[in-house]
């Protein structure tokens, strides 16, 4: 991947990747008050990260492959 990140991107990547989170802890976590910082909005259109459905634990965020690569790619 040769795709220059953004740093808070790939520190939201790399929280994600530490563990599967809820979409109301991402929601949380990393909401903002400035439209122009959709962190997590912006991993999720690149492809970084996807919401999943689990049975019994309800929808999560988690790393993608492509995620996976960017950390790797960035020495995360």
């Amino acid at each position: 991947m040769s795709e220059t990140a953004d740093p808070l991107v790939l520190d939201f990547v790399e929280w994600v990747a530490r563990e599967p989170r809820a979409y109301a802890e991402v929601i949380a976590t990393w909401k903002t008050s400035c439209p122009r910082l959709t962190i997590w909005e912006d991993a999720a259109d690149r492809g970084l990260v996807a919401r999943e459905t689990l049975p019994g634990v309800g929808l999560i965020i988690a790393v993608t492959d492509n995620g996976e690569k960017l950390l790797r790619a960035n020495g995360r």
